[in-house]
């Protein structure tokens, strides 16, 4: 999955501006074109993991002509794609296996009993933040 981007020129003393016209509020800067581009996927990775954290839907990317066409204040601005890893969006449980020292995993299960929570569910919040 691709999202465009669309990229204020810089110059020696401005970064270059990074808008993400399919998800709202969503922007970011580099110093250089090549940084400008590795920060938007960046600024939409964070966007994509609030959103489903959050329970919002997450817009599919729309064609770069159409917002071109959408969104003439972006005129003389470089239009570009980023790559997002379409399994940010799939929240289907995966079975895996770790590995932790017995003394961790006694930890591990003393706390989620605490919190009220299954071992998996345990792990699961505190990879959200929550």
């Amino acid at each position: 999955m691709y999202y465009p981007v669309a990229i204020e020129p810089g110059t020696n003393k401005e970064a270059f501006g990074v808008v993400v016209p399919d998800l709202p509020g969503c922007y970011s800067a580099g110093d250089t074109l090549e940084e400008a581009f590795i920060q938007a996927e960046d600024a939409i990775t964070g966007w994509i993991e609030t959103a489903l954290d959050t329970d919002q839907k997450v817009p599919k990317p729309s064609s770069i002509e159409a917002l071109r066409n959408a969104h003439p204040e972006y005129e003389g601005w470089t239009w570009g794609l980023v790559k997002m890893d379409p399994a940010m969006l799939d929240d289907k449980l995966e079975r895996v296996n770790i590995s932790l020292p017995r003394r961790v995993l006694h930890r591990l299960d003393a706390q989620a009993r605490a919190a009220g929570e299954t071992r998996s569910g345990f792990i699961a919040s505190m990879a959200l933040g929550k």
